[in-house]
């Protein structure tokens, strides 16, 4: 399964929110981290 997420950053927080599941939405200090937390979304 795949997804489409929302990245960005902001004051050196990487976050993401996936659109297609409401109230989804993760955080983490580094943009690998926060890949990690996505990727934990499909499992």
């Amino acid at each position: 399964m795949q997804i489409k997420a929302v990245i960005w950053q902001e004051d050196g927080v990487w976050c993401g929110s996936v659109p297609a599941l409401k109230g989804c939405h993760t955080w983490g200090d580094s943009y690998e981290y926060l890949l990690e937390m996505l990727q934990a979304i499909q499992a």
